[in-house]
């Protein structure tokens, strides 16, 4: 790659970091760059190397935040555990299923999401005045980290919205501790997939590397915003993105 690659790439996995920070959707960033940088690269590499960027910004976030928003640990760990495992296995079944199978079911998904968001301006923007069982709470933790931890194998992009929109509507979480939990889950199967991805060869350890300090720098910036801004922030950007990720999985599937 020239040097004006690399200069795309960084500018690219800085910004993924803050919106990932934020709420999520990063990779609809990187990966999409990578493609244009190397048309050559093979999926699995992408997904990998955009794992090795993505899990350093997400674990700077988890640090930020948990410095300003309480975190229930022993939930969220058993939680981080579970999606490490079925991103590990998610990304060992992405050479086994067809992917496109996945995107019109995925922007199905976002567009509800939108319309909830915008018709339910409440969600997200307080905390719930009756909170959660400590049962309830165990149990959305581990089906989401399950099941959407297994989605950020196989696909990923998105993976940190979903569980922003979980917490927010299933524990009446405000939008910027939804975000803080989601961080921790998403650092989870990030590891889970990195490892099996970077155990089976489809990691470019020093771009990588390169991107991951980027995706620091913009974690950081990101992450503080949020902390800052308050929900309303948060909520708005949530739109953004998700709007943006539909007209991108569209473009992918359609264009």
């Amino acid at each position: 790659m020239q040097l004006g690659d690399w200069a795309v790439l960084l500018v690219a996995a800085a910004a993924a970091g803050w919106v990932d920070a934020v709420v999520g959707g990063g990779g609809l960033i990187i990966l999409p760059t990578l493609f244009l940088v190397a048309p050559g690269i093979a999926p699995q590499t992408a997904l990998g190397t955009n794992k090795l960027a993505a899990l350093s910004g997400t674990a700077t976030a988890v640090l930020t935040f948990a410095r300003k928003v309480p975190m229930q640990w022993k939930v969220l760990i058993p939680g981080a555990v579970i999606a490490a495992i079925t991103a590990a296995c998610g990304a060992a079944a992405v050479s086994l299923i067809d992917r496109d199978l996945f995107i019109p079911l995925v922007m199905v998904v976002l567009v509800a999401v939108a319309v909830f968001v915008t018709l339910r301006p409440s969600v997200g923007m307080t905390m719930a005045t009756h909170p959660p069982t400590r049962r309830k709470v165990i149990l959305v933790v581990a089906l989401a980290a399950g099941l959407i931890g297994l989605y950020d194998g196989l696909l990923g992009p998105g993976t940190g919205t979903f569980l922003i929109i979980t917490f927010a509507t299933l524990l009446g979480t405000e939008f910027v501790r939804a975000a803080a939990m989601a961080k921790v889950i998403n650092c989870g199967s990030n590891v889970g997939a990195l490892l099996f991805l970077g155990t089976t060869g489809h990691v470019l350890w020093g771009l990588g590397a390169a991107m991951a300090v980027a995706n620091v720098a913009g974690a950081l910036v990101g992450s503080r915003m949020a902390l800052a801004k308050g929900a309303g922030f948060v909520r708005i950007v949530l739109l953004v993105v998700v709007v943006v990720m539909v007209v991108r999985l569209g473009w992918q599937q359609f264009g």
